[in-house]
């Protein structure tokens, strides 16, 4: 058993071991199931076995009567932690850019106000920023904002500190809500995100609360083709 095991670890060393080394891109094909029989001096069925799984772990993507395809490379972000977009795109070893495309204070529409706990007619903070990983946009992050909460949010510099880094200092967040849902933006964020006619949009909706009160509605907005959600957790015993 751990001969075979072996074996189809050695196909799938070999074949990452290209994409490391820029043998093979995204988006150009890896040798097929006979090519690698060869190459590797292994059985069709542990070459066969070695492309399944990287195709199920996102490395490769199989077209059937084509072959196998190095995958584009996607964003991860974690669901079970406030996690800052900066944080989690330096730490895959790519650079990250903010774009500032608005900074206001809008009335709070009756939702926000109860979410806010705030008086009828008051107004928030609300905020539009483009996250980069390298020159391409992975995220718009819409920001609503309670003014009692963060009264300095339109005074800070989001290109050189994010949403994310300002709120978790002055207001720690004991209690967050996450909903995901795939969907059609508005014209806007399509354009800002440099999306396809046809690819989805990924919206996680987070609302975050610190010590009872809730501090900051976020709507982020991801493309579907070049960007996960996932996380790893151990539950308690």
């Amino acid at each position: 058993m751990q001969k075979s095991e072996s074996r189809y670890l050695k196909v799938k060393r070999h074949i990452m071991d290209g994409i490391k080394s820029g043998q093979w891109s995204a988006g150009q094909q890896v040798p097929s199931e006979n090519e690698l029989v060869k190459l590797c001096q292994v059985s069709r069925m542990t070459a066969r076995r070695a492309l399944e799984e990287l195709d199920s772990e996102g490395i490769l993507v199989r077209v059937r009567g084509k072959g196998s395809f190095v995958a584009e490379d996607k964003h991860q972000s974690s669901l079970l932690e406030i996690k800052n977009i900066k944080t989690e795109i330096t730490e895959q070893g790519h650079t990250h850019k903010a774009s500032l495309i608005e900074m206001s204070e809008i009335p709070a529409s009756v939702e926000m106000a109860q979410l806010f706990e705030l008086p009828e007619q008051s107004n928030l903070f609300h905020s539009i920023i483009v996250h980069y990983q390298d020159k391409e946009p992975v995220q718009v992050e819409e920001r609503f904002i309670n003014p009692l909460a963060a009264e300095d949010y339109l005074k800070q510099d989001f290109k050189a500190i994010t949403p994310n880094e300002y709120l978790t200092q002055i207001a720690p967040v004991t209690e967050a809500e996450h909903i995901i849902e795939a969907m059609v933006p508005e014209k806007q964020f399509y354009n800002l995100l440099n999306l396809e006619d046809d690819e989805a949009v990924l919206l996680l909706t987070r609302i975050t609360w610190s010590f009872d009160k809730a501090i900051s509605y976020a709507k982020l907005y991801h493309p579907g083709k070049r960007y996960r959600l996932g996380s790893r957790f151990h539950p308690k015993t």
